[in-house]
């Protein structure tokens, strides 16, 4: 972190919200040591601690279990999932207009990429929906590896561009960097603003994702919704994130942190940056929320940036 340049921050941090990989994960997907000790001390500070991730909810109970936070929501997918995991309530989903699902599903395939879709089918131990499994493979690209490691919780429709299940909130599909960035702009194009689009690498996998979910769905929109139920504003909120997928809540938060792995946009929008997920990133991150914790309350409510 760099103590030169003093972060000034109007509101007491009230919830920290956490990207997972490249954040809470080191580089070898592992949450370690340190990364507890500091979202321990954060929480014992006060401070409601949530994750927003753009895994799916299975995975992130892992996270949620590991972390020791049983008192937030999930938010997954990229904000087009909020469960709670005490339960596995569904507090809120987003939803695709059926032609509009049709219409980008056609456009994947015709592009000459796989599309894989989600539904809220966690009860029925079921997480997505695919056109096929035949080239699911450990040793092929990324979205043969995930296919092949996921398997058990894929659902095989062979029309799923034409006949997509109900209640699809959200879908990717994989390739290079080159291929993933022209899809999204041929959804752009053919679909003008009825999206929203990431392409980020895979923290997992081998290639590049192209996230897909209805318009204004973002972490930042999942993390709002539940954020206001609590009366929460966005001046209370420090959001921490790597990737292009956390620039929403970056940019929306009081207070946005940018690890210092994170993608040179993600650091240019931040409000500080912080070490890195191998290094000190997350112990930083306290460091900041418990040293404005021990200021005297200010006065009036005003964040550091309108969001």
């Amino acid at each position: 972190m760099d103590a030169a340049t003093p972060v000034r921050h109007a509101a007491r941090v009230r919830l920290l919200v956490a990207d997972v990989d490249g954040t809470l994960t080191d580089s070898r997907h592992e949450i370690n040591a340190a990364t507890l000790r500091a979202v321990d001390r954060i929480r014992a500070g006060g401070v409601l601690v949530m994750l927003a991730t753009g895994r799916r909810y299975r995975d992130t109970l892992a996270v949620q279990e590991r972390l020791g936070i049983d008192d937030a929501p999930l938010v997954t997918a990229s904000g087009a999932l909020v469960k709670r995991p005490t339960d596995h309530a569904t507090l809120w989903r987003a939803a695709f207009a059926p032609d509009l699902l049709r219409g980008v599903l056609g456009a994947v395939v015709a592009a000459g990429h796989e599309p894989v879709v989600y539904t809220d089918d966690f009860a029925a131990g079921r997480d997505f929906h695919c056109r096929t499994l035949a080239h699911a493979d450990p040793g092929g690209g990324g979205l043969a590896e995930y296919l092949h490691r996921n398997a058990h919780l894929a659902d095989v429709r062979p029309d799923l561009d034409v006949a997509p299940p109900e209640g699809v909130f959200a879908g990717f599909t994989m390739g290079s960097r080159h291929a993933m960035l022209a899809l999204q702009a041929g959804l752009a194009e053919a679909f003008p603003q009825a999206l929203s689009t990431h392409v980020i690498k895979s923290p997992r996998y081998r290639e590049w994702l192209c996230e897909i979910a209805p318009a204004g769905i973002t972490k930042w929109s999942g993390v709002t919704h539940v954020a206001a139920g609590w009366g929460i504003g966005p001046h209370e909120i420090c959001a921490v994130g790597d990737d292009l997928n956390d620039l929403p809540m970056i940019r929306g938060a009081g207070l946005g942190v940018a690890m210092g792995n994170a993608a040179d946009e993600v650091r240019a929008a931040a409000d500080v940056v912080v070490g890195t997920h191998d290094g000190t990133g997350i112990a930083d991150v306290a460091e900041l929320i418990l040293a404005g914790l021990a200021q005297p309350a200010p006065l009036g409510g005003a964040g550091a940036r309108s969001a």
